[in-house]
């Protein structure tokens, strides 16, 4: 496997590294790419397309949330199928054997070095690449808050979702809401009618969350995961209109 050809394209690409804001943007489910040698992991084309490979929708509102901030951007080069950005590495759903309602039959019984190969092509550069930026900016005395950008799907396993929006956030951990999440829960609440979730559709946790934990509460950095349903983010202006919602929030 060589990295940087077109079935093997990087691991990360930073968009707007030197950007003024102290919000640093990364979006760990960006994309749905799966090497071709790698046979679509035995699913069907059409799985490949759903929310169960990306977050439907969350590069294109990470990118616009950048220029509209002027904010650097970490955007993942691979499917989390392969191995997901957001999870530690070693636990179950790292590399699930299973994703919502589907059986995942190309991460069956893997070798220790097929992990390590994975871990190696799409883990490990994207996790450094944000680890040295951040490291960089805490030496440099640079005020830094680290925003994950996520979607979560209208109906989950049969079950429809209410929100239209959720803020993950260190509380689930600490017990207590940091400045950040108060910001982001409030100025979103603002609109009386959006329905917004505190730590739902999900909740951060340190087997279940890699950005939260590691590059923002190890690091002793103010860091959260914003959650938009994907359905409302179908076209370009439903993508605008969110950006310079969360664009107004984060700025302030």
């Amino acid at each position: 496997m060589e990295a940087n050809d077109a079935a093997y394209p990087p691991a990360v690409t930073v968009v707007n590294e030197a950007g003024t804001a102290p919000v640093v943007l990364v979006c760990e489910h960006a994309s749905n790419h799966i090497p071709a040698a790698y046979a679509g992991l035995g699913l069907a084309p059409e799985h490949l397309t759903r929310h169960i490979a990306w977050d439907i929708g969350a590069a294109a509102l990470a990118r616009r949330l950048s220029a509209l901030l002027d904010a650097p951007l970490f955007l993942s080069g691979y499917s989390r199928l392969l191995i997901d950005c957001n999870r530690p590495a070693g636990v179950p759903s790292s590399i699930p054997v299973r994703s919502e309602d589907t059986d995942i039959p190309g991460n069956l019984d893997l070798s220790p070095e097929e992990v390590a190969r994975r871990t190696a092509l799409c883990f490990t550069p994207f996790q450094e690449a944000i680890a040295r930026h951040l490291d960089g900016r805490v030496a440099a005395g640079r005020e830094t808050e680290v925003v994950g950008i996520h979607t979560f799907t209208p109906v989950y396993l049969g079950v429809a979702r209410r929100w239209h929006a959720g803020v993950l956030h260190p509380g689930a951990m600490t017990g207590a809401t940091d400045a950040l999440a108060r910001r982001l829960l409030d100025g979103l609440r603002r609109d009386g009618d959006l329905v917004v979730g505190d730590n739902e559709p999900y909740a951060v946790g340190p087997t279940s969350d890699y950005t939260v934990p590691v590059h923002g509460l190890a690091r002793r950095i103010p860091a959260a995961l914003i959650e938009v349903r994907n359905d409302l983010l179908g076209d370009a202006a439903q993508v605008e209109t969110w950006a310079r919602r969360l664009s107004g929030i984060l700025a302030g």
